[in-house]
């Protein structure tokens, strides 16, 4: 039953962020997905996948806490204030439920080619996020294709490591701060 039920929340949280990823930007076939399949046939053939890395990979050989390692260069790679991303701590949630406001710049995957410089989107990103703390919902409305209020559940190990380490360690309810990953800035809440 447990294994059925990651196996579902890893299609939908791969199935949600491949729609984000096409709702935000240019219309192209992502490397994952086969050339020619319509939409169902991708969410069967995502599913498919899942299934599979599932049944290869025992319990005992991957640790779903484990940070991800990615260049210090990479958007997704330090924290807010510039720091490494340290390992979760043992005592934070295997999984949580989110909302986010993305706010795109130029060259961020899916941006679109008229995109805003970086520096003028971390400056929205910071009055989004102070906006966000009062009321998420209007803060979502004004931020890029892509934001959502509530995104649902992810477990630990698919996001970046930046981003996944503010959401998991922060409180219920709370917002960060912006947050540069591949797509853009992020402004997490974390709902529970």
């Amino acid at each position: 039953m447990e294994r059925r039920f990651s196996i579902l929340v890893g299609a939908s949280v791969l199935a949600l962020t491949l729609f984000f990823l096409w709702r935000a930007g240019p219309k192209t076939i992502p490397a994952a997905q086969p050339h020619g399949l319509g939409s169902a046939d991708a969410a069967v053939a995502l599913a498919a996948l899942s299934d599979a890395a599932v049944t290869t990979t025992s319990a005992s050989e991957f640790d779903a806490g484990a940070p991800v390692a990615a260049p210090s260069g990479v958007p997704g790679s330090r924290l807010p204030d510039g720091t490494p991303v340290p390992p979760l701590p043992e005592k934070a949630p295997r999984s949580v439920r989110f909302g986010v406001v993305l706010v795109a710049y130029a060259g961020a995957q899916g941006a679109p080619t008229s995109a805003r410089p970086k520096a003028q989107a971390l400056e929205l990103a910071q009055k989004l996020a102070s906006d966000a703390r009062t009321d998420f919902k209007a803060a979502v409305v004004r931020g890029d294709s892509g934001s959502i209020e509530d995104l649902g559940r992810v477990p630990r190990g698919v996001l970046e490591p930046a981003p996944e380490y503010v959401l998991f360690t922060m409180p219920a309810g709370a917002v960060s701060d912006p947050v540069d990953t591949p797509r853009g800035y992020w402004i997490v809440k974390r709902i529970d």
